[in-house]
């Protein structure tokens, strides 16, 4: 017994040995192509229904890069609707990637959108370069999901148009976590809405909804891989914008419900107010809380979630959003009335891990379900807790389909995640920390 205890001891090491020696070659490779800095791309893009026009707003360098230190490999998250890829410009090697989600995206898909342009700002954050880059802005075509080019540009680090200033000094807290950096998720939690009076409210505002993320599988067994913040962004008035109601308030981030006419969606197109806020601190996420009692909010994949704090369901809406902020985890819900029609193409697999079309259903989560549970099911009873493939999903009763009958990414009844939204928010977890 003793010998063997030995042995697992020595097997443990030797895997302990080989991880570090993997992380080390992965921060050498990182360290030839970036500095320990933050290069930050601001944009809008300008458009309706049928087209899409980048425009450069400005180039930033910010004090820490939060993200992981490795290269793009055979294991990176595929997520999202757009997606930025950055070349090394004397070898043409992809040194880095990432997909987000964007409130145009959704705009190009309403009726307005058919027959008026709209501009959106954007922010993207890439490790600084040393040497001159390729930028490439990519998008998923509806009609194939491949991805083409919007924009590429090249970018050179010695650019004396790269703006370098002190953030502003927000004040802020840490409310959790520690000083690892780049294998831990950093969430900033900014203030919206809070005057310099509430921030005392904001602070145990932010408490409450961190406390409660992490009573949710899985955040409760990966609670210490996260560093959260609480960044004091200080209002001028208290709430946010309701025109619904005829009510304005001046605030930092100029958030507003009635976004696309729906009067519970709450967002902000001011992504320059939102990152200079959290700027002030280290951030994978942003999580912007919003100092109203109505029910709303809105979350977009590594763009950000908003939701507001003062309302019977704020929490489960605010884990809600987290969805899909972090995990790209897409709606399950298909009865509730949105702004935007045809927002998915039956004709091709949804990127988003929670959803499918069965188009291409064996890479989704069929290995989740249960020998006898026939494909598609049947939203019946005794089938409530099992993993199926129902019908209903993404905003539509019929062609789409959801692992569960009713997840957290349906409606506001459940507590947490089904098991498929669940191991999907663990991939990503594990995508930063490993």
């Amino acid at each position: 017994m003793k010998k063997l205890r030995t042995t697992i001891v020595l097997v443990l090491v030797g895997i302990s040995l080989n991880s570090f020696a993997k992380e080390k070659e992965q921060i050498k490779q990182f360290n030839t192509f970036f500095e320990d800095k933050t290069l930050r791309i601001d944009y809008l893009l300008t458009g309706d229904a049928n087209s899409e026009e980048f425009v450069l707003k400005q180039l930033k360098k910010q004090a820490i890069w939060a993200g992981p230190k490795r290269l793009p490999n055979g294991h990176d998250l595929d997520m999202g609707t757009y997606r930025v890829m950055i070349y090394d410009d004397s070898t043409n090697q992809l040194i880095y990637k990432k997909g987000f989600c964007s409130l145009f995206n959704e705009y190009q898909k309403t009726e307005k959108a058919k027959t008026t342009k709209e501009s959106y700002y954007h922010v993207n954050l890439i490790p600084f370069p040393k040497q001159k880059i390729k930028y490439v802005l990519e998008k998923r075509n509806w009609d194939d999901g491949k991805f083409y080019t919007i924009k590429d540009l090249y970018i050179d680090p010695t650019n004396y148009f790269i703006i370098e200033e002190q953030a502003t000094p927000y004040n802020f807290s840490k409310i959790h976590g520690n000083n690892n950096i780049n294998n831990k998720i950093d969430i900033a939690f900014i203030a919206e809405g809070y005057t310099k009076k509430e921030m005392k409210k904001f602070r145990a505002d932010v408490k409450r909804i961190w406390y409660y993320f992490i009573t949710i599988q899985p955040f409760d067994q990966y609670k210490d891989e996260f560093n959260v913040y609480a960044v004091e962004c200080p209002s001028v008035e208290s709430g946010t914008d309701n025109p619904g109601e005829h009510i304005y308030r001046n605030t930092a981030l100029n958030s507003t419900f009635y976004t696309f006419d729906t009067d519970r969606y709450l967002t902000t197109k001011d992504l320059k107010s939102v990152h200079d806020a959290a700027a002030v601190v280290p951030y994978d996420h942003i999580f912007i809380v919003i100092n109203s009692a109505k029910y709303g909010g809105g979350g977009f994949y590594n763009y950000y979630s908003a939701t507001t704090s003062n309302h019977n369901y704020s929490l489960k809406v605010a884990i809600h959003e987290f969805g899909h902020s972090f995990a790209g985890l897409g709606d399950e819900y298909y009865s509730s009335d949105v702004a935007f029609n045809g927002f998915y193409n039956l004709k091709t697999e949804p990127w988003e891990p929670n959803i499918t079309t069965l188009v291409d259903v064996d890479k989704k989560w069929k290995d989740m379900v249960s020998e006898g549970v026939p494909i598609p099911t049947e939203r019946i009873y005794n089938l409530k807790d099992s993993v199926g493939v129902y019908e209903g999903g993404g905003y539509s009763a019929e062609g789409i389909y959801s692992p569960y009958q009713n997840c957290r990414m349906k409606s506001n009844v459940p507590k947490g995640f089904c098991p498929v939204c669940s191991k999907a928010i663990k991939n990503v977890i594990e995508y930063y920390t490993k």
